[in-house]
């Protein structure tokens, strides 16, 4: 069954991959109208969210945000498949990394690099990174239940000298890499909700405690990794870029959990400058402070 979906979907993802970016998005507003209006796709989910990250704000205020969280929404998928096909001169030009320095000086220190992100903006192109660095960049990701997308997914990383790693392989691949001398830069978006059987911390996201995952810091700490933060920015549709903070260079040194934290807080910031490019349709307080009685 997994193969079969794969043969229906796979020529149409592939003809998508080669439309021009202005056809794309004729398509990508069609879908929107579908998706947001016809489906109303966790329509429930996201305004809750909203409600919960921005009650300063009136319904109104938050329905505009809503609508163009679709838009970039859907305009992510569309992008994600265009992927497949973009060429390296193209997406440099839609997506631009303000501070390549401050991640550069992290490698000359001679350590692996923990790198935190946030489902916002174009996360899925931070791909584009591997192309700047000298160490081996690595994904953080959940397998897919189907290995043939799984796969397709795999190889279109593998275009921008990234490789993927499932997230219960993350520490042995960290371990094996750094026997034999290989620095890596292991992005780990790292800001949904966790299973309540792996939440070993609560934060306040958005003055609302919940679980969060502390595998990044807890790694960091474990292989004494420096810790960078990348911001992201959309400038305007099809284009984006992407600003690195330096968060701490002595994981080993910091409190536990307060890196976590400090990456919520940072995450929660950015939000705020412009919530439309977070990904709202996540059930992040679904589980929220009252489950821990």
């Amino acid at each position: 069954m997994q193969l079969l979906i794969f043969i229906i979907f796979y020529p149409i993802l592939w003809f998508i991959s080669l439309l021009p970016f202005r056809i794309l998005y004729f398509f990508s507003d069609c879908t929107y109208v579908l998706v947001y209006r016809i489906i109303g796709y966790r329509k429930d989910t996201v305004r809750k969210n909203l409600l919960i990250a921005l009650p300063h704000l009136s319904e109104k205020e938050r329905r505009i945000i809503e609508k163009k969280f679709y838009h970039h929404f859907v305009d992510g998928f569309f992008e994600m498949i265009k992927t497949r096909t973009i060429s390296d001169k193209e997406l440099y030009k839609r997506f631009k990394f303000t501070n390549l320095e401050v991640y550069q000086n992290m490698e000359k220190q001679g350590k692996s690099i923990a790198l935190l992100c946030a489902h916002y903006s174009s996360y899925e192109w931070l791909v584009s990174m591997n192309k700047h660095i000298s160490f081996k960049g690595i994904g953080i990701y959940k397998k897919l239940r189907n290995k043939y997308f799984d796969k397709l997914i795999r190889d279109i990383r593998s275009k921008f000298d990234a490789d993927l790693v499932d997230t219960k392989e993350t520490i042995n691949v960290i371990v094996a890499n750094e026997r034999k001398g290989i620095k890596g830069v292991y992005g780990f978006a790292a800001d949904q909700s966790p299973k309540l059987s792996k939440a070993y911390h609560w934060g306040e996201f958005f003055g609302v405690k919940v679980p969060v995952h502390t595998g990044a810091e807890m790694i960091a700490k474990r292989m004494n990794m420096n810790v960078i933060f990348v911001k992201g920015r959309k400038i305007k549709r099809g284009y984006f870029e992407a600003t690195f903070v330096e968060m701490v260079d002595n994981p080993k040194e910091v409190p536990n959990y307060q890196i976590t934290d400090m990456f919520l807080k940072m995450v929660e910031q950015q939000i705020l400058e412009a919530p439309e490019y977070y990904l709202w349709t996540h059930k992040r307080w679904k589980y929220a402070a009252k489950d821990q009685e």
